[in-house]
Formats: C-alpha cells, sequence, structure tokens
C-alpha cells in the first residue's frame, strides 16, 4: 500500500530557543526565507504524500495558518500587483491537505504519534520531525518508502555521529543487509557512550506501519518519564522486523542553536543573491583573526 500519510509532530515548547520561542512556534521560526516546518511538508509532498497530519499543542494554531488561505493578505498582494509572491502562497496552499490534532499532555514522540492513530487509520504512514532538516537530491523520506515497499517493514532512518553526541540520540545495532540498510537487532534511547551498541543514531524520520499503534497503546513511559517511539519499535522488531536506513543527503539538527545557524548558512550559500555577499563577509571576518 502507498504511503500517502505523514504525522508531523509540532507539539513541542522549544524551550532552547526562549524568548524567540515564547510566542512564535519553533516550527516557524525561518531558514533563510522559509519556516523550518515548510521545508518539512514540501519533502512529505516531494516524496508523493497527500496528506500532513500535524499534532500540536495549545498556542501552535499559526502553524496551521501558514498553510492556510489568509483573505487579507492574499488579496493584499493581487492589488498591489505582486503575483509572484501571490503564486508562491497559492502553491503552499496546494502542497498538501492539512488535518491537525491535540496533544494534550506533553507525554513523548510515541505519545505524539498515537495522538494521530484515528487520523491516520489502518495503512502505512511516514513520520517527520520538525527539528530536522534533509538536504537531499532524492527526498530522504521518499528515499526510505522505497525501502518500506521492498521491504514491507518499518524503516527507521539512521546516521553515523560522533562518539560525543552518542547520548544525544537513539541508537541502533543489527545485521548489515546491504548497502545503507541494515536488520535492527536493539535500539537504546540516549545510551552513555560506554553502553551505546554502535554509531548509528536515529533521527527524525520513520516508515511505520499501522501495527505500530497497538505497540504504542502497551508501551510503558521509558526514559524521562515519556512513552518513547525507540520502545515500541524494540517491540515491533521482535515481532514483525524493523530495518534502519543510512540516506543520502545533509542533516541539519535546527531544534539546536547552532544546527538552526548551520542550517541557515548552508540554505544561505545555495543562494546565487546571497553567496557572493556572504563569501565576502567570510573572507572580512578570516582577515581580523
Amino acid at each position: 500500500m502507498r504511503v500517502k500519510k505523514a504525522v508531523i509532530p509540532a507539539a513541542g515548547f522549544g524551550t532552547r530557543f526562549l524568548p524567540a520561542t515564547k510566542a512564535i512556534p519553533k516550527e516557524l521560526l525561518p531558514v533563510v526565507n522559509k519556516p523550518v516546518i515548510q521545508y518539512v511538508v514540501e519533502e512529505a509532498a516531494a516524496s508523493g504524500i497527500d496528506e500532513a497530519i500535524f499534532v500540536v499543542s495549545s498556542g501552535k494554531g499559526a502553524i496551521l495558518d501558514h498553510f492556510d488561505y489568509l483573505f487579507e493578505i492574499e488579496e493584499t498582494l493581487r492589488r498591489r500587483g505582486k503575483l509572484e509572491i501571490l503564486e508562491e502562497l497559492e502553491k503552499l496552499r496546494n502542497l498538501v491537505s492539512v488535518v491537525s490534532v491535540r496533544q494534550m499532555k506533553p507525554l513523548g514522540l510515541g505519545h505524539a504519534i498515537y495522538t494521530a492513530k484515528d487520523a491516520v487509520g489502518k495503512e502505512p504512514f511516514a513520520v517527520l520531525l520538525g527539528d530536522d532538516l534533509v538536504d537531499a537530491r532524492v527526498p530522504c523520506i521518499q528515499q526510505m518508502i522505497e525501502v518500506h515497499e521492498r521491504t514491507g517493514v518499518a524503516v527507521i532512518g539512521v546516521m553515523k555521529v560522533p562518539r560525543s553526541e552518542i547520548p544525544m540520540y537513539g541508537i541502533v545495532k543489527g545485521v548489515d543487509e546491504g548497502p545503507g540498510l541494515i536488520r535492527v537487532e536493539e535500539m537504546i534511547e540516549k545510551p552513555s557512550i560506554e553502553e551505546a551498541p554502535s554509531d548509528l543514531a536515529i533521527i527524525g524520520r520513520y516508515v511505520l506501519p499501522p501495527e505500530i499503534f497497538r505497540v504504542l497503546e502497551e508501551t510503558k513511559p521509558g526514559h524521562g518519564g515519556e512513552i518513547q517511539i525507540t520502545d515500541a519499535l524494540a517491540v515491533l522488531a521482535r515481532d514483525k522486523g524493523v530495518v534502519a536506513y543510512q540516506f543520502e543527503g545533509d542533516r541539519y539538527d535546527v531544534g539546536d542553536k547552532f544546527g538552526f545557524l548551520h542550517a541557515n548558512l548552508a540554505f544561505a550559500m545555495r543562494e546565487p543573491e546571497l553567496r557572493p555577499k556572504l563569501e565576502a563577509l567570510f573572507a572580512g571576518y578570516r582577515k581580523k583573526v
């Protein structure tokens, strides 16, 4: 069955970016000229996904507004003849159909995904976290959907990380099954460097079967007192099988201040108008040093 729906958890408070995120959802912070969440939805749409299911909390209505029709803005652009910008907004509205569900309490990523159960139904679905931007020739989630179609099991996106960063991630161990593909045997949420079975870290891209909801319903709170998706995936790996896929592309952790700045610089360097100005700026800094 084709993957047509994507769950996009967006209920977090963005505490690492306070006070900037006191009144603005962190998902709407811009990378160059587009909010982070738009890059994520564009990745989903480019991968053949028709419906985005946002899992939101109180105060996140602006995320939904971003993908909605706002009469005042669009009519003002039309009157002023700014048709190129108007066309961009119209494309944004038509990327995917948008659904929202409310996560009442911050009980972890596993709980956020479970909250979307009724909206997803009984079909495989993608999960894309807004903290991760992946710049890739073939969209990251499309790569993973293709792996799911070949294997018929859940797929988790992974990448190698420095040993010092291992305690920040869920870590996997498994058996090599071909280029970039690992049959998962073990997953540990944020282990110590000594406990970690590998340096393969789970990042915010998943393709999951509907059976994950049954597993999540029975999953007890784990690390940090939250319902962890890695705990549910560990059960699914034993019952049905799970594969990890080392995707092709550059990943930016925009939930981290340095990662956010890195993403802005990397994406800005792709803009013909901005690149020469940034290169001149960097050259000036090097001279001062």
